[in-house]
């Protein structure tokens, strides 16, 4: 199985806008999804340690002249049991402050809100170390620890801060104050501006994609009316391809058929010049010869011989008549026609009636000319010969690239064996091999015969 096949129907059939907009919109939307958690991450860092900062310098300036002279002891001087029971919660910060720890080297709390912890040592956490290497670390809202449990178990938001104390004149850390502060309207302010986020990734995700779509449906259409385009033109060369193919083969064996009909129009014309005019100046040349053994020839002899040479000179004259063509170079579709006719009714005079509905002058070649000469020339000899010259008619049209010769009678046309002049089928040949068609029907009680050619 190939992908091709593997591919859903409706996917294969769906337009480029439709792909973009599946594949665009499930990449947009990942996209989205991980810029809004990375910005709200981020906002979420940056109001953390800023909140934690500000308490953390508090505390700083509040603890480190009360730790500096009690550090090395394992539990809170009188003076720092006061100044963390009483002095702390009356301050506008110690208010939000639920509980604290002071811690030592070691992991050794010295001064606790609890005071089960005091002087328990713990294992140092992620956030106590980084207290201890200097940096202020607060975490929101975490898994509780072994020594803050009882933070957690109030069910509210906390803000759990690390801060370093520092020695006056030296720098040098001495403790570690961990604070838990409740600060609801952080937690209020963190979901805003998550909200506010993900509003502003999402809008300008989803603008982008419209925008893009809209470019990207622009660009589908004019590909899909391009394809539709390049199909249609697919399938007009391929009607053209196969006209020209039919085409081809009816040249080839109108070619065939007229080198037969050429063969038998040449024998036609030597059986004309054999039965006729040969037979009668064989005649005359018999009577000659008689006549030169003959002193004094009679007169009625020598107006013999001039007869039969009279009726041999005529034959070939009639026969000639209808091999040589008018000059035909230069003259229009409708010229062609009545010069024709005329010709016609210089031998059969027989009326003949001519309709022309040209409209302009269509271009012709050579060989169009000689083919319409030649249909009205075969058109009307069939009419004379089967129709004995009655309701003859000659019908052009012409106009819009196409060329319809019509002549008609009121006979019953030719029988099947019968080949008369330069005959129907030469006709046809000449006719197809300049890539018209041709007829021969019955048609309201009388006989057409018709050619349309494409100009």
């Amino acid at each position: 199985m190939t992908i091709r096949d593997a591919t859903p129907a409706f996917w294969t059939k769906a337009s480029l806008a439709t792909r973009f907009a599946v594949v665009g919109g499930l990449v947009l939307a990942v996209f989205m999804a991980l810029a809004a958690w990375l910005l709200t991450d981020r906002i979420r860092q940056v109001v953390v340690r800023n909140t934690a900062t500000a308490a953390a310098l508090y505390m700083d300036s509040f603890l480190h002249p009360l730790v500096e002279d009690h550090v090395a002891g394992t539990a809170p001087s009188p003076a720092m049991r006061r100044a963390l029971s009483e002095v702390l919660p009356a301050t506008e910060m110690g208010g939000r402050i639920l509980s604290y720890k002071v811690w030592t080297q070691g992991g050794l709390i010295i001064a606790a809100s609890d005071p089960d912890l005091i002087g328990r040592t713990f294992p140092l956490s992620e956030e106590l170390s980084q207290a201890w290497a200097g940096r202020i670390a607060a975490i929101f809202e975490d898994d509780a620890e072994e020594e803050d449990r009882a933070e957690h178990a109030l069910g509210m938001p906390l803000l759990e801060i690390y801060s370093p104390i520092r020695a006056d004149w030296t720098g040098e850390i001495i403790a570690v104050a961990e604070l838990y502060v409740a600060d609801p309207a952080l937690k209020a302010d963190l979901q805003a501006a998550r909200l506010t986020a993900l509003a502003g990734v999402g809008g300008g995700g989803l603008s982008l994609g419209l925008v893009l779509y809209a470019i990207v449906r622009q660009g589908s259409r004019t590909i899909d009316r391009q394809r539709r385009d390049l199909d249609r033109r697919l399938a007009d060369m391929r009607r053209l391809s196969e006209r020209n193919d039919l085409l081809r083969l009816q040249v080839q064996e109108a070619a065939g058929r007229a080198a037969a009909t050429t063969e038998g129009g040449l024998r036609r014309i030597g059986a004309d010049l054999h039965d006729g005019p040969a037979q009668d100046l064989a005649y005359a040349r018999l009577r000659l010869d008689a006549l030169a053994r003959t002193p004094t020839p009679a007169p009625e002899e020598m107006a013999a011989i001039q007869q039969a040479l009279d009726r041999a000179m005529a034959e070939i004259r009639q026969i000639s008549k209808g091999l040589v063509l008018p000059e035909l170079a230069h003259l229009p579709a409708a010229a062609i026609v009545r010069l024709a006719v005329e010709a016609h009714q210089a031998r059969v005079p027989a009326p003949v009636a001519v309709e022309l509905e040209t409209d302009g002058a269509p271009p012709l070649t050579p060989g169009m000319r000689i083919c319409l000469y030649r249909f009205v020339q075969e058109g009307l000899n069939n009419a004379a010969r089967h129709a004995g010259g009655a309701d003859v008619a000659v019908r052009l049209q012409g106009g819009a690239g196409m060329l319809r010769l019509t002549v008609a009678d009121a006979g019953a046309g030719p029988t099947a064996d019968h080949a008369p002049g330069l005959g129907l089928q030469g006709l046809r040949d000449r006719v197809e091999s300049l890539g018209g068609r041709f007829g021969l029907e019955r048609r309201c009680g009388r006989t057409e015969l018709w050619m349309e050619v494409e100009t």
